[in-house]
Order: structure tokens, then C-alpha cells, then sequence
């Protein structure tokens, strides 16, 4: 079988003006000139694949401020090792975050930094020697919230880590989200996998107060998101926990008859998961509303889009001076 090569000059061609394009002169970003505002920062931004996506998605979340409808913010543990506690705090004093939820080692972090301002454990130098995890302060402190709060005052972990934080007056309790929940009766709600976190190695681990705890918190985040018509849900930095956990807690209240229908949900990221894709993005929206992926480190973008939402706000931004 013979291939004779193929002669290009009977192709069949068009005017260009003919062609439909995605990139327009319009949508080009426009250079920076020093002294420039961030607002001005914000609109020099190609209208782009993400760029036009963090206007939206900052643009939404003004929205729902404006109209009382609530903003949740669930997140892994990342966020808070890499610094965006004051951040999520400003946020929640500002009454834009309606409700937290955290999965268990969030919680671990969360008390670290309030009682000596640091954390994040080096796993590869402890590990060999079997003293990763061992922190005495940390173990005792968690274990001991949780058996207190849940068991003795009928609260869920995040509250009664919250609680703990504030009655003990850590020396760094303006760097804890639990601790600004609590004090602003903001829901936390903690999602917890056994084994997963090292306060479950500690000799004071109580499994009754973590199942009780968790399970309550799920009920509670639940209640929540049978309000989140019209409001938005942000997935930052978890890839399986708070994706699985909103899931069903999205289902349990549409089963009890909350029509949650026209939401917004967004996955941030630094890389894209099947589980926040699926669970957060797509499934959730697919009657209404729509989903957003915006992927990047934590440490820029989340910044970036707290700082787009105040802007959008402007003189709707909650004053906390």
C-alpha cells in the first residue's frame, strides 16, 4: 500500500474575521504602575481563565454578605500552618464567615498557636525515634477540652476547644479560629477520622467524647447548610475530609426538606483533587448555582480573594476598628 503525500494547496481556508476566538484585546491585563491601589491591582488583572473566576467568586460572596445569606468556610489543617489565621479571624469579626468547619488536625494547630505561637512539627526528624506526635502539652489540652466540653456540657469539639482556649487565656488566643468562633457564637464544627491525628496516640484520648463530638458538630454543620441557599461555600485545602463531610451534610439537609438549590461553591487549592471536584464543585451545583476551582498556594491566594471580597464590600465592608 502506497502513501502518496498529501497536497496542502487544495485546503479550504477563511477570513480570520470569521473565526470565533477566546482571547480578545479587552480582556489583556494592563501593566502596574507603582502607587497603585489594590483596587486598581485587582482590574489591572487579565479577564482571563482565573482572573474573571476570583472576580466572581469575591464578587458572589459580597453578594450573600449583602443579603444576610450565610459564607462557610471549611478548611484542612494547611491554612493555619502557613499563616491565614488572621486572616480567617478578620473575617469572621467582619461577619463575613458565617460558620467554620475543620477536620482534626485543625484543631491541633489551632491550640499550638494559641498557646506558644508556633507550630508544625517536623514528622521526618521525630518519626524514627517514635517521639512524633508526643507533644505532652498538646494531647492533654485537646483530650482534656473535648471530655469536658462534649461529655460534661453537651457541646461539639470545636466549640469546646474554642471554649478552653478562652477560659485558660492562652497567651497567643488572638491567633486561634476557635477561640474568635466562641467568642463571637460562631458554629466550629470539627470532622474527625480516627487515627488520623496525634492526640488519638495520647494516653488521654477519649473516643466516646471524639465520636459524640464529631457527630454533633456534623449535625450542626448540617443545620447550616440547610441555609446555604444563596450563600457560598468555600473548600479551602481539603482534600477528602470536608469534601465527603459537606456532601452529606448538603443531602441530610435536602432530605429534611431544605430546598438548598441556587449556591455557590469554590475549591481552593494548590492542587486539584478528585474529591473537592466532584463533591464541592460540580455535584452540589449541578441543580443551581455554580462551582469555581481556583488553584494556587494558600498563602497567595486566599489573601488575594479576602483582600478582592473587602474591595467588592467597599463602604459594605463590616468595620471592626
Amino acid at each position: 500500500m502506497k502513501f502518496p503525500p498529501i497536497d496542502p494547496r487544495r485546503a479550504a481556508t477563511y477570513p480570520l474575521s470569521q473565526r470565533s476566538s477566546k482571547v480578545a484585546a479587552q480582556g489583556l491585563g494592563t501593566p502596574w504602575r507603582v502607587g497603585g491601589s489594590l483596587r486598581e491591582f485587582l482590574h489591572s488583572l487579565p479577564r482571563i481563565l482565573a482572573a474573571p473566576d476570583l472576580a466572581e467568586v469575591a464578587s458572589r460572596i459580597a453578594t450573600a454578605v449583602r443579603s444576610g445569606r450565610p459564607v462557610v468556610l471549611g478548611m484542612g489543617a494547611h491554612p493555619l500552618k502557613v499563616g491565614l489565621s488572621p486572616l480567617i479571624i478578620d473575617l469572621l469579626e467582619r461577619g463575613i464567615i458565617a460558620a467554620v468547619a475543620l477536620n482534626g488536625a485543625g484543631i491541633i494547630h489551632d491550640f499550638e498557636l494559641a498557646y506558644q505561637g508556633a507550630t508544625s512539627e517536623d514528622v521526618a526528624a521525630s518519626l524514627d525515634t517514635g517521639r512524633f506526635g508526643m507533644a505532652q502539652e498538646t494531647g492533654e489540652f485537646l483530650n482534656a477540652a473535648m471530655q469536658t466540653g462534649v461529655i460534661q456540657q453537651g457541646v461539639g469539639i470545636g466549640r469546646a476547644v474554642g471554649d478552653r482556649i478562652l477560659a485558660e487565656q492562652l497567651p497567643h488566643a488572638a491567633l486561634s479560629v476557635l477561640a474568635a468562633c466562641a467568642r463571637l457564637e460562631v458554629p466550629a464544627c470539627v470532622h474527625v477520622a480516627i487515627g488520623t491525628d496525634i492526640i488519638h496516640m495520647h494516653p488521654s484520648v477519649d473516643g466516646r467524647a471524639i465520636g459524640e463530638g464529631s457527630l454533633r458538630d456534623f449535625h450542626l454543620l448540617t443545620s447550616v447548610v440547610a441555609q446555604l441557599e444563596g450563600g457560598v461555600f468555600l473548600n479551602l485545602g481539603s482534600a477528602v475530609i470536608i469534601p465527603e463531610v459537606f456532601l452529606k451534610a448538603l443531602s441530610l439537609a435536602r432530605n429534611l426538606g431544605h430546598p438548598v438549590r441556587t449556591l455557590t461553591t469554590v475549591d481552593l487549592d494548590f492542587i486539584r483533587h478528585y474529591r473537592p471536584t466532584v463533591n464541592v464543585v460540580h455535584r452540589p451545583t449541578q441543580q443551581g448555582g455554580r462551582g469555581f476551582q481556583l488553584t494556587g498556594h494558600h498563602e497567595i491566594l486566599f489573601p488575594l480573594l479576602c483582600a478582592a471580597v473587602l474591595e467588592e464590600l467597599g463602604s459594605d465592608a463590616p468595620d471592626i476598628s
